[in-house]
């Protein structure tokens, strides 16, 4: 389960932000992209990260996913389409190969909330 690993690395990256700041905020939810083509299982992702969160200073927060789709252009239609994952990669139109990824690799920190607070954008 990669979910795990990518848990981990979140946590690190979110920890190195929050020990920058000169007063360390409880964070209530991380907001995260994550792009249908990374192969995440959201449900993995959230259960790892419940688990690796606890007794932590991310204990209690809230992980929120939002996905964004994949999305491939064919330079031979001109045309972007979504492929089906695991199925049909090529281009419906003419069959063409996927050449070019348009949306759906991204792994990301979105932004970050505090608890006592509104909304933060780090770029983590």
């Amino acid at each position: 389960m990669h979910e795990t690993d990518m848990t981990q690395a979140l946590i690190l990256t979110v920890k190195d932000w929050w020990d920058s700041q000169p007063e360390r905020p409880r964070i209530s939810k991380v907001h995260l992209v994550v792009g249908q083509f990374t192969c995440v299982e959201p449900a993995s992702l959230q259960f790892a990260f419940q688990a690796q969160t606890r007794k932590t200073f991310l204990d209690g927060a809230q992980l929120v996913i939002r996905e964004t789709p994949l999305i491939a252009h064919c330079h031979h239609c001109q045309q972007d389409y979504h492929p089906v994952m695991g199925l049909q990669y090529a281009c419906p139109q003419c069959a063409a190969p996927m050449e070019e990824i348009r949306s759906g690799r991204e792994l990301k920190v979105d932004r970050i909330e505090y608890a006592n607070q509104e909304s933060h954008a780090p770029n983590c």
